[in-house]
């Protein structure tokens, strides 16, 4: 496996994994998720997007944006196809590298709130909550976690 930034052809695969990964959460939590629409072609093009390749394909992804005080992990998304195979733990692990590797000591994310599978996933890796609120018309969860130097 490997991460690289994603490129302009990859932007189509990028939106595929986004609406593969996230489509199962409508029912649950009755709306649609934020990524589904996202402009990953102007992600891609803003330097803000990383795709994980397995086997020679594409099959997860990332997007990062920098802020003054904190790297922001926007969307994290894997391939329902390669569920349990490691790739989330793999894209979570670059996201914190890659916040150091930028001089952050903190990186935020945030989830809806019912996702609640995530946000026990963001806990045991040791993000914590830091408020609740309606954003984007969304109900997130919003968590950091600070990086050991």
């Amino acid at each position: 496996m490997s991460i690289r930034p994603a490129r302009p052809e990859d932007a189509a695969r990028v939106a595929a994994i986004v609406e593969a990964a996230y489509t199962p959460w409508v029912a649950q939590i009755g709306q649609r998720p934020g990524p589904l629409d996202d402009d990953y072609a102007a992600r891609v093009a803003a330097g803000e997007t990383f795709v994980l390749e397995a086997g020679g394909a594409i099959s997860g992804i990332l997007v990062l944006e920098d802020h003054p005080d904190h790297l922001l992990l926007d969307n994290i998304a894997v391939d329902p196809a390669r569920k349990g195979m490691g790739d989330g733990r793999v894209l979570l692990d670059f996201a914190e590298a890659e916040a150091k590797r930028r001089g952050f000591t903190e990186i935020r994310l945030y989830t809806h709130q019912k996702m609640a599978a995530n946000i026990a996933i963001y806990l045991k890796r040791g993000y914590v909550e830091t408020g609740r609120r309606v954003d984007k018309g969304l109900p997130r969860v919003f968590m950091a976690k600070l990086l050991a130097g």
